[in-house]
């Protein structure tokens, strides 16, 4: 019974209007009261609700989206092994394992303080800190001299013991190259919890905008959206949240790394989505290409990021929707990024790196990304992946329930994908 309410409760990701809205509505409240043991149905459990919660069917539906979610610690069994996935990492009441970089390590350390420590059971070579500990405790250079295993957290802890005082006596380039995995307990800033203030909710009481023909040229010619410079104040906040989110799905950005505070800019896309875009601080420009990116937010929940590598007016851009809200208007979304990024930049064309379609990457296969932007109006760079691609077509034309198989999406993305006005 537990897990039909689930599976009921997955069913009305889909389904609108008021009756809709009450029968979700109900099935929160069962669940919120239900125990569920196993890992798999609690994953199952937060990631709906996650769902629900940037795209809630009314005001009640995001109320108890929120209670499921701000009590969900509560919920999990002492092992919490079964969570540190990449794609459902930062649960509420888990931690986050992993060699951040150090930009991302001196940005947590600051604001999450001894939430952020160094992973000793996960930490592999320990003694890749002695040459920053016997210079920062020259007591230790005895050990580190004749002593066959140096009890390098023991001198760790001798001096300040603490991952702030480490980075601050250390260098960029000598932390990333030790490799020092950090425990995170996220606290606040888990998926669970993490949000952006957005006053006016957008509560789907219709259908799913769903990708039309000639979507992206529309969008397009539609009039521009408006963009703002954030203050100062309120662009630091932001990029230390967009700092967060990515940190807790193990994912790192160079613009993320590097941003340009001053010039974050503010765009508000429609339907309670939000965009926050910006590129690399000056010193960190790349020499070649020029470099924008962003995170957006629905009704203040992060959903995904978005960057774009710009050169000779082609943007190549990467698109990474999160796991959870691939069920949404992932088409609508993605032609209103691509809008956004052309009047900030003037490109002409968009185009695809080979790996965001399946070139080394199963999930991209597994989730067919080659046919999303294949139906949005993509084609091939390449004369031999074309022609594939045209058998694939009259394959699909003649047999409407033919679907690609994964050799074949493997070939097809054996090149750039690009979109062009025609």
């Amino acid at each position: 019974m537990r897990v039909n309410a689930l599976a009921l409760l997955n069913d009305m990701k889909g389904q609108f209007g008021p009756g809709a809205a009450a029968r979700t509505a109900k099935l929160l409240e069962k669940l919120k009261r239900t125990r569920l043991r196993k890992p798999a149905d609690l994953i199952r459990l937060h990631e709906v609700v996650l769902f629900l919660r940037a795209y809630p069917q009314s005001a009640r539906v995001m109320r108890l989206a929120d209670e499921i979610l701000f009590s969900f610690a509560d919920r999990l069994p002492s092992n919490h092994d079964a969570f540190a996935d990449p794609d459902i990492s930062g649960i509420a009441g888990t931690v986050v394992s992993t060699n951040f970089s150090y930009e991302f390590a001196r940005s947590l350390s600051a604001r999450h303080g001894r939430n952020v420590t160094i992973d000793w059971d996960s930490f592999e070579h320990p003694e890749r800190l002695a040459p920053a500990l016997r210079r920062l405790i020259p007591e230790s250079r005895d050990d580190w001299a004749v002593e066959a295993h140096p009890d390098w957290r023991g001198w760790f802890e001798k001096g300040r013991g603490d991952l702030k005082w480490l980075l601050d006596h250390m260098t960029p380039e000598i932390y990333d190259l030790l490799e020092i995995p950090l425990r995170w307990d996220t606290g606040t800033a888990s998926r669970s919890h993490l949000r952006i203030a957005r006053q006016d909710i957008f509560y789907h009481d219709g259908p799913f905008l769903k990708r039309e023909p000639g979507l992206i040229a529309k969008t397009l010619a539609s009039p521009p959206i408006p963009r703002e410079i954030l203050g100062l104040p309120w662009a630091c906040q932001i990029a230390n949240l967009i700092v967060d989110a990515s940190a807790v799905r193990y994912r790192e950005l160079y613009g993320f790394l590097h941003p340009n505070l001053a010039g974050i800019e503010y765009v508000y896309l429609g339907r309670g989505t939000d965009l926050f875009l910006f590129g690399p601080a000056l010193e960190h420009q790349l020499p070649v290409r020029d470099y924008l990116c962003g995170m957006f937010f629905k009704n203040g929940v992060p959903i995904g990021y978005v960057e774009g590598l710009i050169r000779d007016a082609n943007m190549e851009v990467g698109f990474n929707l999160y796991y959870t809200f691939r069920d949404g208007e992932t088409a609508w979304l993605y032609a209103m990024l691509l809008k956004v990024l052309r009047e900030r930049s003037g490109v002409q064309t968009f185009s695809v790196d080979p790996y965001q379609i399946g070139h080394e990457n199963e999930e991209a296969i597994e989730s067919g990304a080659f046919w999303f932007y294949r139906k949005l109006g993509f084609a091939p760079e390449s004369e031999e992946v074309s022609r594939l691609l045209a058998r694939e077509e009259r394959k699909i034309a003649a047999q409407p329930d033919y679907r690609t198989p994964p050799p074949t999406l493997r070939k097809l993305a054996a090149s750039r994908l690009v979109w062009a006005a025609i």
